[in-house]
């Protein structure tokens, strides 16, 4: 806390400095406070008088009805008083004609910055947010009640526009056996871990109609009754999704579901597809976002500067997509459909409720939660602009449209002419709108951790860790380096020297590096220089710590080996070639851990596997670039 909020001070005075102002008032004002509420001051309460200055830009002056709790001087509140004059008429509140982007970035960022440092909620609050996702469940069920028949016609119409080419290929590839699973490196809900994910000896009975296990979980048909015997579950014996939290904010955590392992197996194959398939379509990669935030990024940009677009933010978006959404989304499709539906977990224990039944189509932790909830939205987003403009949707409309409409996951940005309709045809399906982090009316855009002003970029840097103690606290040191960093290329140089004499007290050699270097150093305009020749390469190096991180010890051997040698295969080179490029007697060589010259994940990764369970630093030399 004492250090959290020494870096709080100077920065605020490093920013005041910058605005011509003064910054005495306010640290006082802080401290005071944070010393009788605590940390959950820093984290909870000024990231709440944040949003509000957000509302307050947005929508061109300070309503008082905003910053409760903080006292006002004229329309303004007390606290940051002189960066708000900088911005805001204090007499009327009102938004200046040419506000100081100095100072709302130092605003944001001083009140900000300790939003989302990852620490543990309490007991009470993860709590509430279990009973908040039970409360959620039965929200979906009424609203998927209420829906009316037209918005089901129109969803199920527009979806069929957007997407038949999509689903009629992966259809295809579902019928044909053709989709290639893969594990991801998290945990379960059988708590299968690492290489012991190939060793699957469970199996949902319902998955054997798209997923044949002896297609999917095994090399060959032939090992299928030399290996252990695999239990079939029938439904009422499967393992349900577990529900678990993880850090989000020290005021709410982050919900989500741990799926089993046979279903996360499969669910991750659809996906894949799917997004393919997108990534192939003219219009849809255009409006869905996979891995890519820069163009969302780019179009907040836009919308802030012209006006012309609007950032749409949704409320527990993954958990209102009702899994009758989905149903109709996919109705034309069976085989995709029933995919779809075998890999879905239909239970979840939930923490002080058991184990219950969902109606939502997946939460966060499913594979197919992210490309679905897009592909829901966006139809959805369609829906409303074709009442707008009450004219039937054509292919040529959303050509016309595609680079002004836009989803990642639940960033959505669509013309600010279709706001009112699109919020409430999203609202008419379920799903909730946060209006509170919505923003069309004035010249702030926020989407995908990005937010402009007038076509400024605004971005703040944030505190994601609290300091570390020693250097064995290595995460908290990884993330305090690139806090040094972040703030290095945002101009607080005065913040930045009194970082490096935080973590010279910890790491002694701490040397000037580029970006990629793998050595925890200080990132500069100035070039890196080698301290010494490597004299094999002839490139510099220089001496510093680098973080190692090993993944446990899990051997995998046998036809289980086989198995993951061939699928990293099939997902590079395509089924087909894959049978005519290996021959018998290379896959018995694979099996035997001898893997040769074809492409694996690593050279140990039959040895060892999984997220690394512990991570170190170790003092060595390495390049500096």
């Amino acid at each position: 806390m004492k250090s959290l909020m020494q870096l709080w001070t100077r920065l605020a005075n490093e920013l005041a400095n910058r605005c011509c102002t003064s910054a005495s008032r306010d640290i006082k004002y802080v401290t005071s406070r944070s010393k009788h509420e605590g940390f959950s001051f820093l984290t909870i309460t000024l990231p709440t008088f944040g949003k509000d200055f957000e509302r307050s830009l947005d929508q061109g002056y300070v309503d008082r009805n905003l910053f409760m709790g903080f006292p006002f001087q004229a329309g303004l509140p007390r606290l940051f008083g002189g960066f708000l004059d900088l911005v805001f008429d204090r007499s009327t509140g009102v938004l200046l004609d040419a506000p100081s982007i100095d100072a709302i970035r130092a605003v944001r960022q001083l009140t900000l910055m300790y939003g989302k440092i990852l620490l543990k909620c309490s007991d009470a609050r993860v709590q509430n947010a279990m009973d908040g996702f039970v409360q959620c469940e039965q929200e979906v069920r009424t609203s998927d009640a209420l829906v009316s028949s037209k918005d089901l016609d129109d969803f199920h119409r527009i979806g069929r526009l957007l997407y038949a080419r999509v689903f009629n290929s992966v259809d295809h590839k579902v019928y044909n056996l053709e989709l290639v699973p893969k594990h991801g490196p998290g945990v379960t809900a059988d708590r299968l871990l690492g290489n012991q994910k190939y060793r699957q000896l469970t199996w949902p009975a319902r998955l054997e109609r798209y997923f044949p296990y002896g297609d999917y979980a095994l090399p060959n048909y032939r090992y299928y009754d030399s290996l252990d015997p695999v239990d079939f579950l029938e439904p009422e014996r499967e393992i349900p999704a577990r529900v678990v939290s993880v850090p989000k904010t020290l005021k709410t955590p982050r919900i989500i579901a741990v799926e089993p392992t046979a279903m996360q197996y499969c669910q991750q194959a659809i996906a894949d597809e799917l997004w393919s398939s997108i990534r192939r379509d003219d219009n849809l990669r255009r409006m869905i976002g996979h891995k890519d935030q820069e163009r969302n990024q780019a179009l907040a940009c836009e919308g802030s500067l012209l006006g012309n677009l609007a950032t749409l933010d949704l409320s527990e978006a993954s958990d209102r997509v009702s899994n009758q959404h989905v149903r109709l989304l996919m109705h034309d499709h069976p085989n995709l459909l029933g995919a779809v539906d075998a890999s879905r977990s239909r239970k979840a224990d939930v923490q002080g409720h058991g184990i219950i039944s969902l109606a939502k189509f997946a939460s966060m932790g499913s594979a197919l939660c992210f490309p679905v909830e897009a592909m829901v939205f966006l139809t959805m987003i369609f829906v409303g602009i074709e009442r707008e403009l009450s004219t039937p949707l054509t292919p040529r409309l959303i050509k016309s449209l595609r680079d002004q409409v836009r989803v990642y996951g639940d960033d959505i940005i669509i013309p600010v002419d279709y706001v009112q309709t699109v919020i409430a045809t999203l609202e008419s399906f379920g799903i909730r709108v946060n209006r509170n982090k919505s923003f069309w009316t004035g010249r702030f855009r926020e989407s995908c951790g990005k937010e402009y002003f007038a076509g400024h970029d605004i971005s703040i840097v944030r505190v994601r860790r609290v300091f570390p103690l020693s250097r064995q606290c290595v995460p908290e040191l990884v993330s305090l380096v690139s806090l040094r960093n972040q703030l290095y290329w945002a101009f607080c140089w005065d913040t930045v020297e009194w970082l490096d004499s935080q973590i010279e007290k910890l790491i002694k050699h701490f040397p000037v590096v580029g970006p990629d270097s793998p050595v925890l150093g200080r990132e500069s305009i100035e070039s890196p220089k080698g301290e010494r020749i490597d004299q094999d390469t002839q490139t510099p190096l220089v001496k510093g710590y680098v973080v190692r991180a090993r993944s446990p010890r899990d051997q995998l051997s046998d036809e289980y080996a086989l198995m993951k040698c061939l699928l990293r295969l099939e997902r590079k080179y395509g089924n087909t070639h894959v049978e005519n490029l290996i021959s018998n007697e290379y896959r018995r060589t694979l099996a035997k851990r001898q893997v040769g010259s074809l492409p694996t994940v690593d050279d140990e990764h039959l040895e060892r596997a999984g997220r690394p369970q512990y991570v170190s630093i170790k003092l060595k030399w390495a390049s500096p670039v």
